[in-house]
């Protein structure tokens, strides 16, 4: 990264940009995403300009605090968002330290100082718990998720006997939504899904086109490609069949995609985006009454958590849901307490029997 025979009026700016550039060509030899490598270059950039030092001036002390700077502002911080910056300044850190690139040496010969660890053990967010998140973020009842479509639907009724237009935006939010909770599906997810992504599933041909969805742009973990895995059509969701049917003849041709592979398509024959699917959830959200907090990911926890009051195995939700771990999936189970006592009066019936029945 640096130049030998150059010889830099201010050094110090020059051997910070150095050392920046050269962690953004470490992580791009990982493959991650450049949007998650700017994201921390900016965040190291913010920290050097909250010390007014440079990396290798750095000290715990500048670090601790810039997080008491940042825990005492007009806005609260989730113990998750404090963790991710401490974790992206010790990255960088580390980077910084390791041997093997040899900023330690150069920092020592050139201005006397070495980087260090500025994020350890002792001052930095513990992870002691699996699920950090906001308590509101929980799984919709069955009859709040019923609420949510029949406001979806309203809509619709409501644009047509206004005579306003966006009547085919409203039918097609509404089937797109139903789409994301009976499959469980991220909001990433649903929008790149095409048309050739609905499958037939030859033990379910009564679902006809729509008995599996193949999720071909799952999320990526450390810098891998996306994850694929198929998503089938169960039949306690099996309605979800004449609803994308009814989209696929009837809503989506009049919003004219022409050639566009894409299954949700937008008013100017583009494929949905991601902002688009929120600003759906939000809308219906609120004419619900539903809590604020609640966002589009609680219909993926809401499906993840019917499923199993549902009995289908942790193994089988897991493997519809894309999560490497069952311990991931366990987080996104909210039962209900009408479950549970379903399940604690199965265990006396068996357990007890003829006087269980009796009783």
């Amino acid at each position: 990264m640096l130049v030998g025979n150059v010889v830099h009026l201010d050094p110090a700016p020059a051997m910070a940009e150095a050392m920046i550039e050269g962690w953004a060509r470490q992580q791009r030899s990982r493959f991650l995403k450049e949007l998650t490598i700017a994201a921390r270059v900016r965040m190291i950039r913010r920290f050097i300009e909250f010390t007014n030092q440079y990396p290798w001036q750095w000290t715990p002390a500048e670090a601790e605090e810039w997080i008491s700077s940042l825990r005492s502002g007009e806005r609260s911080l989730a113990l998750s968002t404090v963790r991710g910056y401490e974790i992206t300044i010790r990255l960088f850190c580390e980077y910084l330290t390791d041997r093997r690139y040899g900023w330690t040496q150069v920092c020592l010969d050139r201005f006397g100082r070495a980087p260090e660890l500025v994020f350890h053990e002792g001052n930095s967010v513990l992870h002691v718990a699996d699920y950090e998140g906001t308590p509101r973020r929980r799984p919709l009842s069955y009859d709040e998720v019923q609420a949510l479509f029949d406001a979806l639907d309203t809509r619709v009724d409501t644009i047509r006997d206004s005579g306003r237009k966006g009547a085919l935006a409203a039918m097609r939010d509404s089937a797109m939504l139903k789409f994301c909770y009976a499959f469980g599906l991220r909001r990433g997810e649903v929008c790149r899904i095409d048309l050739i992504d609905l499958r037939r599933n030859s033990q379910a041909p009564q679902h006809r086109q729509v008995g599996s969805v193949a999720v071909r742009y799952g999320k990526a973990t450390k810098g891998g490609p996306a994850k694929r895995r198929t998503v089938l059509t169960v039949p306690e969701f099996d309605w979800i069949v004449e609803v994308i049917e009814q989209y696929v003849t009837e809503v989506r041709p009049a919003l004219a995609p022409g050639s566009h592979p894409a299954l949700w398509v937008n008013e100017r024959a583009g494929r949905i985006s991601p902002r688009s699917v929120n600003l759906a959830f939000a809308g219906a959200r609120r004419e619900c009454g539903l809590d604020s907090a609640l966002d589009l990911h609680c219909l993926r926890h809401s499906y993840v958590t019917h499923l199993i009051e549902f009995d289908y195995p942790v193994r089988f939700v897991q493997e519809q849901v894309g999560h490497s771990h069952a311990s991931t999936t366990a987080m996104y189970t909210g039962v209900s307490n009408e479950y549970r006592n379903q399940l604690i009066a199965r265990a006396l019936r068996t357990r007890l029997g003829e006087l269980w029945s009796e009783q």
